[in-house]
């Protein structure tokens, strides 16, 4: 298998050479990709600049973990809170609760994912809070009505520590300041005033409401609906209003607290509105697809992936000369990439950069799903690390066949089948007909397990389309000429094909797909096709050493753990279809910048793939038209 691909890779390159001139294109790739490689560090700027960004996101850590901590340490708790009002002073964001702790966490992840508007955000608040500690410590006692003089700041050592944390802290972020750079959407800041606006207004009038039913105070009938309006504005914005302002409204001491609670709700939601990260980018356009699609004609046939780049929702980088691109889709404020990027290898390093680049100047967190070893070792080289996902199976036609032991169980099924009056026609789609083409549209949408669409990093998400006039389509009819299953495969090269979608009627013969799968194997002259990526197994090595003897304790707790949950998302049963095939095993693996960031780009691949559903929206707005499950 390396040697077919590694020929078939030679004869690309040389036919590049002969077309453009290698060593003069190579030179500029290079020469550009360093360019766009220094931008990132440059922007970063030096070593105590990233160390005072670092020490300002640590702050911030810290103190949420204090403020949690106090919630639930009552006495710690009740120590911050009367140092805030007596003549002992915190630093900045100390104030203890759960309110403050959310607030405080939510500046943290987003300083830590270098957000400009974050910030922005602590400098002005914590400047502030200096500012006034400043006053209290420095100014002079002139003895007038207006002396900003306070000795009793002065009087007690831990006010002059809250001093210099905040300073340290304001200090911090002046010299780390062009570490935050990462943008937000541009709609961000109409997006943050409307939801202040109308949260607002709507958590008044339900504050409004609240207090007037639960009003206990003896002159309530004159406290008007205007009134209690305006209590509750003045609680949310403020969280503790003059009662003197409000004579005639009495209320008990939960009213207040939900009110509150609603406020640190809104608060939270209009800063994460502010701080939202750029979601949508540009899809792939025509031009883009076209260029793609020529990239693929003379480097298809290196990855078995390298055809689902063509999916239209995702968008496209390339590399300065234009022989390299690398495809990808922003879930939840992931850059989600798939497989190896497409073109000349020599050119990847030329997309890698301005792809990351991208991420960092938006505030994304970069991940490749479904990488091979050969773009693992350059993404590495990008400073991604690996971890493997599992294996793609991968049967070489011309070793295929049913003779043997070995091959007696899968032998007996495919004669089953076959008895029973089941047949196959495989065509190319640019050789079925239209109106037989929607026929087989509407049963594949008929046959899907399911309300929710699956399918990414090994799906084309469409079927029937025009421009995949190369796709292969598997028909399978009963005796009654009844049509019962269809299997749609992409090109991998010339030669190769690559599984997308899979769908049968549920009441015809079991082992239908094998069956299919195992026509096309032993037809595959019939197209010229010499090697057929099947599905991608997870965690196969798990698996397979696990069940051996000798296996240790940790492999096989490992293995029981996974065969738990096979129950729901067929893992195992993934793994033990394909290896009835007896294939060649490539592994897969997963990209990724830092361990902190693999449960986050697990929920945006899970999202990506259909596995998980954004909540809030209902399900026909998700809704794509046979995206296929893999």
């Amino acid at each position: 298998m390396g040697e077919v691909r590694l020929t078939s890779v030679e004869t690309d390159r040389n036919s590049l050479d002969q077309a453009s001139g290698k060593g003069s294109n190579n030179k500029k790739e290079k020469e550009q990709a360093g360019e766009a490689a220094a931008k990132p560090e440059t922007r970063r700027g030096s070593p105590r600049s990233r160390r005072s960004a670092a020490f300002a996101v640590w702050y911030l850590r810290a103190v949420t973990f204090v403020n949690f901590l106090s919630a639930v340490w009552l006495s710690l708790g009740q120590d911050l809170r009367r140092h805030n009002t007596a003549d002992f002073y915190t630093p900045y964001l100390l104030t203890a609760g759960f309110a403050s702790g959310l607030f405080s966490l939510l500046l943290a992840v987003t300083m830590g994912r270098r957000k400009r508007a974050a910030w922005i955000l602590n400098l002005v608040v914590s400047g502030m809070l200096l500012l006034a500690f400043a006053v209290a410590a420095f100014a002079p006692c002139t003895g007038g009505e207006f002396s900003l003089c306070y000795p009793e700041f002065r009087d007690h050592a831990q006010n002059w520590v809250s001093l210099a944390l905040t300073a340290a802290f304001v200090g911090a972020l002046l010299v780390g300041r062009h570490e935050f750079y990462a943008k937000g959407d541009r709609s961000n800041p109409k997006l943050a005033t409307a939801v202040a606006a109308v949260g607002l207004l709507l958590t008044s009038l339900v504050a409004a409401l609240l207090v007037g039913a639960t009003n206990t105070d003896p002159d309530r009938a004159d406290a008007t609906f205007l009134a209690r309006w305006r209590y509750g504005v003045m609680r949310l914005i403020t969280l503790a209003p003059d009662d003197k302002a409000y004579n005639a409204i009495t209320t008990p001491a939960w009213v207040d607290v939900f009110i509150n609670v609603m406020s640190m709700l809104l608060l939270l939601a209009v800063l994460f509105a502010a701080f939202r990260s750029r979601r949508a980018v540009d899809p792939i356009t025509p031009e883009d697809e076209e260029r793609l699609r020529a990239l693929l004609a003379r480097q298809g046939d290196r990855d078995s992936l390298g055809y689902f780049a063509l999916r239209r929702e995702k968008s496209v980088i390339w590399s300065p000369t234009g022989k390299a691109a690398v495809t990808y889709r922003v879930v939840g404020g992931v850059s989600l990439a798939s497989g190896d990027p497409i073109g000349d290898p020599e050119a990847w390093p030329g997309a890698i950069e301005p792809w990351l680049a991208e991420a960092r100047e938006h505030g994304w967190v970069p991940a490749v799903m479904g990488a091979s070893e050969e773009a693992g070792q350059i993404y590495a080289r990008h400073g991604l690390d690996a971890l493997e996902l599992g294996d793609e199976a991968i049967v070489e036609t011309d070793e295929f066949t049913l003779e043997g032991r070995a091959m007696r169980t899968v032998r007996q099924a495919y004669n089953r089948v076959k008895r029973a009056g089941y047949t196959v026609r495989i065509r190319r789609h640019a050789d079925i007909p239209a109106d037989e083409m929607a026929v087989l549209l509407q049963r594949a949408d008929d046959w899907r397990d399911g309300a929710t669409e699956r399918g990414f990093s090994m799906a084309l998400g469409r079927l029937g389309d025009p421009a995949d006039g190369q796709c292969v389509m598997l028909e399978c009819t009963d005796g009654n000429g009844d049509l019962r299953a269809v299997l749609s495969f992409v090109p991998w090269g010339p030669k190769g094909l690559s599984l997308d979608l899979m769908r049968r009627d549920r009441d015809s013969e079991n082992g239908l797909m094998e069956f299919m799968v195992i026509e096309l194997l032993e037809r595959s002259k019939e197209i010229g096709v010499t090697q057929v990526s099947l599905n991608f197994a997870m965690f196969r090595s798990v698996f397979e050493r696990g069940s051996k003897l000798g296996a240790g304790p940790v492999l096989r707790m490992w293995r029981s753990l996974l065969s738990f949950f096979s129950r729901w998302w067929q893992i195992e049963s993934l793994y033990r279809a394909n290896a009835k095939y007896r294939p060649i095993w490539e592994p897969r693996f997963m990209l990724f910048e830092k361990s902190s960031d693999l449960l986050r780009i697990g929920i945006a691949a899970g999202r990506a793939e259909g596995f998980l559903e954004a909540p809030g929206l209902p399900k026909w707005l998700h809704r794509r038209h046979l995206e296929t499950i893999r």
